[in-house]
């Protein structure tokens, strides 16, 4: 008994439990997290924290196969693999990473499934450790079966081997010297017997070979679950595959159905036509009108025809080298501001919708990136239209209300109307850091009472370049824009005589923006980041004013 209980405290010594924080690689999205990690009886688990330890892991690996390897590089990370399954942890430091894989390590080695004669499982030299690991001798006990795979049984079998093997070897030296000394007639004296324990060995070699038998059993058994898994998998993807066919077969017949109903663009013209006559003279006329629409807006751009607009001669920028793109650019967006939804062809989409606000854009792309056009309208009551461009125009308000922002600088003033800007935007994760270098310019447009009512007001931003700021040098992708707010203010004089209040004002926002990110991202994710920052930017940008203005003179 000494023996025995010499040999579990050994083994319980070479199991080191260990249980801590360490950092875990979750996804692409959360990046490393801190986990309780615990190790203990083979198994690696962790959870969220060590408070949540009584709700149960959140993952464990069996360390019986793992693979543990320390990072090339990183002196504090390790992995713990086991097949596709792989852990990425790392230690707050070099000690507590070797504490963690020395006694994971230790596991591995002793579970016995290594492959090198180190890791190889371990031999039992007497019938003491043989009853201690494996079976009891106990009257009417049995080799106890385990839930273990079939490498950790012929290992098992391996060992019962050699204990056979030397369980034969003393009972045949004990029967040679039998022969030799009575010929086999009878027993010999025990006095001049070897010091064999006749009883107690054949005991140990009936239990060594009843625990052959049952572990072989336990292998026939695996073996048989083993194909039947494997069969029923293989009956389950022959099914799958033959749903697969026959979706496929429905989905090709309806597309054949569906364009045996609707021809198309190749089928539409000729004799076989499913189209009327005037049916087919419409939609021709109508292509034509569209063309001939997009070709006088072309010519107008080109000469500046469309709904002109006079810039004002006392701008002090009209003396810089940029203002002839200024004012070029100001004119063109402010016409296309002024167009109404589905003038000449414009193809706009209406993608939100919130109360007096309603935002369109077109699906269009540059080199693979999606540079969507933009138009929103709003009406806002209880602030004018110069009290809108003037915030959307002035650096010091800026940081308010422009939520992405991380670094401004104003790199030259023009003017009082005209600034240019280099501004920083935060890094949003997985995509790369922004930045923008353009002109700003904020106008008074003369009044054109017919159309556009008393004040209009309007701030237009465009991309341009500084030659000590170039684009793409260094760790931002530049973004190139091209931005128009207008601005409308209407007035409904009070009808009792009372002085003017904000309850008699409103504004009119429209809002044109053409932005091309640079670099590279999904179309889909940009079109989807288009569709929701967008109506929360204008609405976040509107509150702002009102509540900057609302105890403030009105500013026309």
């Amino acid at each position: 008994m000494a023996e025995e209980h010499s040999s579990e405290d050994s083994d319980l010594e070479n199991h080191i439990e260990l249980a801590g924080i360490l950092s875990k690689w979750t996804n692409y999205i959360h990046g490393w997290q801190d986990r309780y990690i615990v190790l203990q009886n083979g198994t690696l688990s962790y959870y969220k924290s060590e408070q949540e330890r009584g709700y149960g892991c959140r993952g464990a690996l069996s360390l019986a196969k793992a693979v543990i390897k320390p990072h090339e590089f990183d002196e504090c990370r390790f992995d713990v693999s086991v097949n596709d399954c792989v852990w990425y942890l790392r230690a707050d430091s070099i000690e507590s990473k070797q504490s963690w894989v020395e006694a994971l390590e230790s596991y591995r080695v002793e579970s016995g499934y290594g492959t090198g004669s180190e890791n190889s499982l371990k031999r039992h030299g007497s019938t003491v450790s043989l009853q201690s690991n494996s079976y009891s001798t106990a009257s009417g006990s049995s080799f106890k079966k385990s839930s273990r795979n079939i490498k950790e049984k012929l290992a098992e079998i391996e060992t019962f081997k050699d204990i056979l093997v030397r369980q034969i070897d003393t009972l045949q030296t004990y029967f040679d010297y039998c022969v030799e000394n009575n010929a086999g007639s009878q027993l010999p004296d025990s006095d001049n017997l070897p010091a064999v324990d006749f009883k107690g060995e054949a005991i140990t070699f009936k239990t060594t070979t009843a625990a052959v038998i049952n572990t072989l059993e336990h292998c026939a058994e695996l073996v048989n679950q083993r194909e039947e898994s494997w069969r029923n998998r293989l009956d389950r993807e022959s099914d799958r595959r033959k749903r697969a066919e026959t979706l496929a077969h429905s989905y090709f017949a309806q597309i054949q159905k569906i364009r045996n109903v609707h021809p198309g663009p190749d089928l539409e013209e000729g004799p076989h036509s499913v189209l009327a006559d005037d049916e087919f003279y419409d939609a021709v006329e109508s292509g034509l009108d569209k063309m001939e629409e997009e070709q006088e807006l072309r010519e107008r751009l080109k000469s500046g025809q469309v709904m002109p607009v006079t810039p004002p001669p006392t701008s002090p920028a009209c003396q810089h080298r940029l203002w002839p793109e200024i004012d070029k650019v100001v004119q063109q967006q402010v016409a296309m501001a002024r167009m109404g939804i589905g003038e000449c062809g414009s193809g706009w989409q209406l993608f939100a919708e919130d109360g007096e606000m309603k935002m369109y854009r077109r699906e269009e792309e540059l080199d693979g990136m999606v540079v969507d056009p933009l138009k929103a309208v709003h009406v806002v009551k209880g602030i004018t239209g110069h009290e809108v461009c003037h915030y959307f125009f002035t650096p010091q308000y800026r940081y308010d209300w422009e939520t992405t922002l991380e670094q401004m600088n104003v790199l030259e003033t023009i003017s009082d109307d005209t600034l240019m800007f280099m501004q920083t935007h935060k890094r949003i994760w997985p995509a790369s850091q922004r930045d923008v270098v353009f002109w700003s310019h904020i106008r008074k447009l003369p009044n054109e009472k017919d159309r556009d009512g008393p004040d209009i007001w309007t701030v237009v931003n465009n991309s341009t370049e500084h030659p000590d700021y170039p684009a793409n040098n260094g760790k931002c992708v530049r973004i190139f824009l091209k931005v128009c707010l207008m601005c409308q203010t209407r007035v409904d004089p009070p009808k009792d005589g009372t002085p003017l209040s904000r309850e008699n004002v409103s504004c009119k926002i429209t809002y044109c923006s053409v932005v091309n990110p640079g670099g590279w991202a999904p179309a889909s994710v940009l079109r989807a980041v288009y569709k929701r920052e967008y109506p929360k930017f204008l609405k976040r940008f509107t509150a702002y004013i009102i509540n900057q203005t609302k105890n403030k003179p009105i500013m026309f």
